[in-house]
C-alpha cells in the first residue's frame, strides 16, 4: 500500500483558502472589486466546511473501505505513472459532472447538496459551504466502476482533491469572464455564477467541476450574460444562518413530505427520488414549470439557452 500514499490536497489547501478569502474580502470592503460579503453568512459557511472537514475525518473510511473492497475485482492495477494519474482526473472529472447532474435532479442527492447553494452571496467562503451528509446519499458507488478499471480508490481520492481545490476560485464576482479559449474549456467563475443562480434561464446548468467541456458536450452550457446578472440563493431560500440547520433541513423536509399521510408508495418514492419541487398534486414549482413560466412573462426569451420554446415543449438544461 506504500506506493498508494498520496497527500490530502484539500487539507494541504486550507492556509491558501483562508489567505484569499480574506484577500477577496479586503478586496471588495475596499470598494477595489466587485462582490460582497455579510458576516454572519460568511461565518455559517466556514462552519459548514469544518463540519465538513469533520464528517469527513468520522465517517469518510466506510466509503473508502467500500471501494477497497471493490478494488479486488479490478480488471487491471494500473499503478501511479503520470498518465495514470491524468487519466484518472479527467474520468473522475467526468464522473463530477454525473453525480453534480444528479444532485441537482434527484431530491435524496439534492438535500446533502443544497446546503452549497443556500448563501445568497457569492465569495469564496461560498466554496466552504460543504455537505456534512454526503455519505448517506450513497453516490460514491458512481467511483466504483474507476476501481474497477484499475484505478486504485487512493489515486481516485487523490484527484478529487485537486477537482476540489480547483474549485474553490470559481466561487467569486471579483473576477469577471477570462481569455476566450479558457472559457471554452475550462469552469471559470463566470460559468459557475451561473450554475449557483436562481434566475429562470441558470437552473440546472454547468455542472462541471473542473472542465465546461462536459456541460456543451451534454447539453447544460448557459452563458452567463450581463443582463440578467445572476441572483444567489436556493428558489425558496431557508432564511437562517443556524448551521444545523443549513445541513440538514432538506432532509426534514423531504422525509416529511414522504411520509406525509394518505400518499402511494409510487407517491412517497417520488418525493424522495423525483425531482426537487416535484410534488404528487403538482402544486410547486421545479425547474421547468419556472422556465416555463418566465418564458410566458417574456415570450422574446423563449428558446434561449436554458429555456423552453414558446410553447414550452423545449427541453431545458438538466433533462
Amino acid at each position: 500500500m506504500d506506493g498508494y500514499a498520496f497527500p490530502d490536497m484539500t487539507q494541504l489547501a486550507i492556509p491558501f483558502f483562508v489567505a484569499a478569502i480574506l484577500i477577496e474580502l479586503w478586496l471588495v470592503r475596499t470598494g477595489r472589486a466587485r462582490g460582497e460579503f455579510e458576516t454572519r453568512d460568511t461565518l455559517t459557511s466556514l462552519m459548514m466546511g469544518v463540519g465538513n472537514v469533520a464528517a469527513g475525518l468520522l465517517l469518510g473510511f466506510v466509503s473508502y473501505s467500500a471501494l477497497l473492497w471493490v478494488w479486488q475485482f479490478r480488471v487491471f492495477d494500473l499503478g501511479t505513472a503520470w498518465w495514470v494519474i491524468l487519466a484518472a482526473f479527467l474520468l473522475d472529472d467526468l464522473r463530477y459532472y454525473w453525480y453534480h447532474r444528479i444532485a441537482h435532479r434527484v431530491r435524496w442527492v439534492w438535500a446533502e447538496h443544497i446546503n452549497h447553494h443556500s448563501s445568497q452571496h457569492y465569495n469564496l467562503s461560498t466554496a466552504l459551504r460543504q455537505s456534512w451528509t454526503a455519505l448517506f446519499t450513497g453516490m460514491f458507488v458512481l467511483q466504483a466502476p474507476l476501481v474497477l478499471l484499475g484505478f486504485h480508490p487512493a489515486v481516485i481520492v487523490f484527484v478529487f482533491g485537486f477537482n476540489l481545490v480547483y474549485q474553490f476560485w470559481i466561487h467569486t464576482e471579483t473576477i469577471g469572464k477570462l481569455w476566450r479559449p479558457v472559457e471554452f474549456v475550462f469552469n471559470t467563475p463566470s460559468h459557475h455564477r451561473v450554475h449557483h443562480a436562481t434566475n429562470p434561464r441558470y437552473l440546472d446548468a454547468n455542472y462541471a467541476g473542473t472542465l465546461i467541456i462536459w456541460d456543451r458536450m451534454f447539453g447544460t452550457f448557459v452563458e452567463e450574460l450581463e443582463e440578467d446578472r445572476p441572483r444567489y440563493g436556493i428558489v425558496h431560500n431557508i432564511g437562517t444562518f443556524n448551521p444545523l440547520k443549513v445541513a440538514f433541513h432538506e432532509w426534514i423536509a423531504m422525509f416529511r413530505d414522504a411520509f406525509a399521510p394518505g400518499l402511494t408508495p409510487r407517491q412517497r418514492l417520488g418525493y424522495l427520488f423525483r425531482p426537487p419541487g416535484w410534488s404528487h398534486d403538482g402544486s410547486r414549482d421545479t425547474s421547468e414549470s419556472l422556465k416555463a413560466a418566465y418564458v410566458r412573462r417574456n415570450p422574446s426569451e423563449a428558446g434561449k439557452p436554458g429555456l423552453p420554446g414558446a410553447s414550452g415543449a423545449g427541453v431545458a438544461p438538466g433533462e
